[in-house]
């Protein structure tokens, strides 16, 4: 088990650490409910630090990036990022990432934890361009302030002015002491802010200074759960349950990240699917009744007959009710159509919904 370089402040702050992603991870401190509000209404501070951390560069390195990722990165610029997956070959997600244009030749992929390795080596094998790859997974650290008070309390911490930092849009700049992080505005909950990644060295003072400048717009630490809750609240996907290597972006809703104006992995199979539309599809849903649903409970029609499984459910803390995700046949998955949550053994009924769940 991996420890980020700020596992042992989390212990000393008293949060409940669980194995994730092969890493040491906060899953709590206070509690769910209470970090989730914090979020919402004020600014709370992550390490999610396991994420990984990939740098292509070189002449070719675009045409790398352009050959395994399904959107189109030659639309970024210095300074953009872009929300992508990399295809499989067999019409899956080998993983959704983000990738960020540093400079001219460039590149910073950002990748989930759980799939470092094998991310590192798909790309790896796909690479007969000869662009330049680094993994520096274990060198950096990032954290994300997220909260609707995150610009105004971490506004002490740059020179930079951080209400300029568009959504999707980064810089490379002074934060916390600490010169040419990187200051990014990709969050993962919905409520604004912005991430910080700097190297390990680095963090322990990014960290007690970010608590020290939000001290008085009532910053916490914050934990992975409440980070699921939120970015369920979003309806966003999260690899390994809404994604995985036998679901296509196509069915999952992602077909916005799928540019057919350029060749990718598997690109022509993506594309015929998206024109003949899946026979499944990925939708959000309430329930019209008490219960709470859970990653791998069955979807079933008005008749009791399994019609497909959630991949993410919770009770929202924002709404007070039961929301999930989860594949079902296209027949039911227009908004407003009925479908039956088993929880146990009662069926509980849900309408499917448009996202997001919560709307700020």
């Amino acid at each position: 088990m991996k420890d980020t370089a700020l596992s042992s402040t989390h212990q000393a702050l008293g949060a409940k650490m669980v194995p994730f992603a092969g890493y040491n991870m906060p899953v709590q401190y206070e509690g769910v409910n209470a970090e989730h509000e914090t979020v919402r209404k004020a600014v709370g501070v992550f390490d999610v630090s396991h994420m990984g951390e990939f740098l292509i560069e070189g002449p070719n390195a675009l045409a790398l990036i352009q050959k395994v990722s399904s959107n189109d990165a030659s639309k970024l610029d210095i300074g953009k990022a872009q929300y992508s997956c990399l295809p499989n070959d067999d019409g899956g997600i080998v993983d959704d990432l983000i990738i960020y244009k540093i400079k001219d030749e460039t590149y910073l992929l950002v990748v989930n934890a759980s799939n470092i390795e094998k991310d590192w080596n798909w790309i790896s094998s796909k690479n007969d361009v000869g662009a330049d790859m680094k993994d520096l997974s274990e060198d950096y650290s990032l954290l994300a302030i997220q909260g609707p008070k995150a610009i105004e309390a971490m506004q002490s911490l740059s020179s930079h002015d951080l209400a300029d930092i568009k959504f999707y849009n980064f810089i490379v700049g002074d934060f916390a002491g600490i010169e040419h992080v990187i200051i990014s505005a990709t969050g993962y909950t919905g409520s604004g802010g912005f991430e910080i990644y700097c190297k390990n060295s680095e963090v322990k003072q990014v960290w007690d200074k970010v608590l020290e400048a939000g001290a008085d717009f009532g910053i916490k630490p914050i934990g992975l759960a409440a980070r699921d809750t939120l970015r369920l609240e979003m309806g966003y996907c999260l690899y390994g349950n809404d994604i995985d290597d036998t679901t296509s972006p196509i069915e999952a809703g992602l077909g916005w990240v799928c540019k057919f104006n350029k060749d990718f992995n598997n690109s022509e199979a993506l594309k015929a699917e998206k024109e003949r539309t899946p026979e499944r599809k990925l939708v959000a849903f309430k329930l019209d009744d008490r219960g709470i649903p859970r990653h791998g409970y069955d979807i079933v029609d008005s008749s009791g007959k399994t019609i497909g499984n959630v991949t993410s459910g919770t009770m929202s803390p924002s709404l007070g009710i039961g929301i999930g995700l989860g594949y079902v046949p296209k027949v039911f998955s227009k908004v407003d159509s009925k479908i039956h949550i088993q929880v146990r053994k009662k069926a509980i009924p849900a309408t499917v919904v448009k996202l997001p769940f919560f709307k700020g």
